[in-house]
């Protein structure tokens, strides 16, 4: 799968910047992780990875799949928009504890367009580490300049707002990067203990609320909607789509991460009256895709759309079963 960036060994950048030593009391019970964000999963935030479980130079997460690149050390949450990211979105902690350490300052700019050289140190981006009873670590990276809420020292307990999620360091997108360690080692929280190469198993540390809530997920769709001419990824992101009116194009864009090769896209509009005004079934994918834009659209062939609802469809079918299966309405 294509890399999507997130920081290596996070919690060592963050552990030397501070100053402080990264172990703790002897290795005791893991605790319960609550959601580490303030979103709901699959509507406002998305998993975008998760843990490399693979020891070799591949990649593979701990169902197997795909979604994670090789040496990822921890669990990636993105927000769908740059827009939501702007907003605000807070960071929380993951469970009681006290804060390591912070850093705050780095820029709040994709490495598409800064390098990667610029963050060299820094890869964490802005974050906070917090340890916990018996040897335990959580940390958070990635977050927004400015928006640190936490001092080291302060006793944390499970949901405490750290920050705000932000585009600092080494990303290409905005997002939350957890990493758990247990005496400095990174351990997976959704399969902690799981025998290596296996597909299953291990212990999932996270809450029952939490784990309804971070359930795996073989692809999702993060922007549905439609526009009234050509759309662009930075427009997405910026919530800037060119409007529709009734004599514009009507254009139906899709955007989907975690998608596998061979999976077929298919983009389908359809009129008031019931009548499908286009059907669109893209190429077999070529490969493993981290994230993938698609739109297809039409000119109203009467120079106006007649009124009412309108409903754009977008669906991802994989070895012959339908996997992904979205829909939209918009009235003009």
């Amino acid at each position: 799968m294509k890399r999507v960036t997130s920081p290596k060994a996070a919690l060592l950048l963050i552990g030397a910047a501070m100053g402080f030593a990264l172990s703790a009391d002897a290795a005791g019970p893991p605790p319960s992780l609550a959601l580490p964000i303030a979103c709901e999963v699959g509507r406002t935030c998305f998993i975008q990875q998760y843990h490399d479980h693979d020891r070799g130079p591949g990649a593979r997460d701990y169902r197997c799949g795909a979604q994670t690149y090789q040496a990822h050390d921890g669990v990636d949450i993105r927000l769908p928009t740059l827009a939501a990211q702007r907003a605000g979105v807070a960071v929380l902690a993951a469970a009681p504890g006290v804060v390591r350490g912070v850093r705050d300052g780095v820029a709040d700019v994709s490495t598409r367009v800064s390098g990667r050289a610029a963050v060299q140190g820094r890869e964490c981006g802005n974050g906070v580490a917090v340890v916990h009873a018996g040897g335990w670590e959580t940390q958070y990276c990635h977050m927004a300049r400015g928006s640190i809420r936490v001092r080291q020292g302060q006793t944390v307990t499970a949901g405490t707002p750290l920050g705000n999620v932000g585009l600092s360091g080494d990303t290409e997108f905005p997002h939350v990067h957890l990493a758990v360690r247990e005496d400095g080692r990174a351990v997976d929280p959704f399969a902690y203990g799981a025998a290596p190469g296996a597909c299953s198993g291990g212990r999932n540390l996270f809450d029952a609320r939490a784990q309804a809530a971070l359930a795996y997920r073989a692809g999702e769709v993060i922007n549905l909607g439609f526009a009234g001419g050509p759309v662009t990824e930075p427009a997405i992101d910026a919530v800037a789509t060119p409007p529709v009116t009734r004599t514009t194009p009507l254009v139906l864009f899709a955007r989907a991460i975690n998608l596998r090769g061979g999976d077929v896209q298919t983009l389908t509009l359809t009129g008031p009256d019931g009548r499908q005004i286009l059907t669109r079934a893209l190429a077999p994918l070529d490969r493993d895709k981290a994230s993938y834009f698609a739109f297809a659209g039409e000119r109203p062939r009467s120079g106006a759309w007649s009124p009412g609802v309108y409903r754009g469809r977008y669906s991802v079918t994989r070895a012959g079963r339908v996997v992904i299966d979205r829909t939209v309405e918009g009235r003009l």
